[in-house]
């Protein structure tokens, strides 16, 4: 059994409110308040973009109300979609479970309406005897939907043909798509190819007394920057690198040593 609950509404479902209320059911929306609030409607499911509920009346039986809204199609919830995308706070805001104010312009801009435009666009049947629509009945589930969208607001797109799943993912590649446009790529440099003519060329012997050799300011080697060797290398295969490492390093500075007296 599920309630109504009027009070400390979000703008989106006073909205909804107002609309229906707006349509001249004044005397009916009265009494189905009072079936909403005390219980009446025992249940409401949603299949698809369609809602079914069954509502205990007079009749010791409930009766099965069905409500639905005109759906909008893939190529008018691509327009919303991508208008949504197109400003972060629409996205924001309905990850964090919460309808922007201004939710309702985008529908408007793409010459859609997200809530009921007229008594028309509602659709509704209930199997009591009463022939007028709508019923207290099918009134009760109008103010539980509040409540339903209340707790989801994304059960409102649902009745016009999309689900949050579907929503949301359309909205992240967009968002994404969007973000990748705004990222603009510096031209790489044109950078000449070289010509071997105009390389620095240096045929006469250097002045000895510009070549100085000195000995590492530090006395760590490679393999001591590199660190430990992967795999099962042990301490003594290091030891060995590390000594051959030394003997030709000393060996090279003696080569430029011996190089550079000779030249002198």
């Amino acid at each position: 059994m599920t309630t109504y609950t009027p009070a400390n509404r979000e703008w989106w479902v006073q909205r909804w409110i107002e609309v229906l209320e707006s349509f001249g059911w004044a005397r009916r929306m009265e009494r189905a308040r009072i079936y909403a609030r005390e219980g009446n409607v025992l249940k409401m499911e949603f299949q698809d973009a369609k809602v079914f509920a069954k509502v205990q009346g007079s009749a010791p039986e409930p009766y099965e109300v069905t409500l639905n809204l005109d759906p909008f199609d893939d190529e008018q919830w691509g327009y919303v979609v991508e208008s949504m995308a197109e400003q972060a706070i629409y996205s924001a805001k309905l990850l964090a479970g919460e309808m922007p104010p201004s939710i309702e312009s985008v529908f408007t801009n793409n010459g859609l309406s997200l809530f009921p435009f007229t008594k028309f666009d509602i659709h509704s049947r209930c199997n009591c005897p009463d022939p007028v629509n709508p019923c207290k009945h099918i009134g009760a589930v109008y103010y539980l939907l509040g409540d339903r969208f209340s707790q989801d607001p994304f059960v409102l797109f649902q009745l016009r043909g999309r689900t949050k799943a579907q929503i949301l993912d359309v909205l992240r590649q967009q968002r994404q798509m969007h973000h990748q446009s705004d990222v603009v790529l510096p031209e790489p440099p044109q950078v000449k190819p070289l010509s071997s003519d105009r390389l620095w060329q240096y045929d006469a012997p250097l002045d000895p007394s510009l070549v100085v050799i000195v000995p590492p300011a530090s006395q760590e080697t490679v393999l001591d920057t590199l660190g430990n060797i992967p795999g099962e290398a042990d301490e003594t295969a290091l030891q060995a690198l590390k000594s051959i490492y030394a003997t030709a390093s000393l060996a090279a500075v003696g080569q430029a040593m011996n190089v550079g007296q000779s030249d002198a």
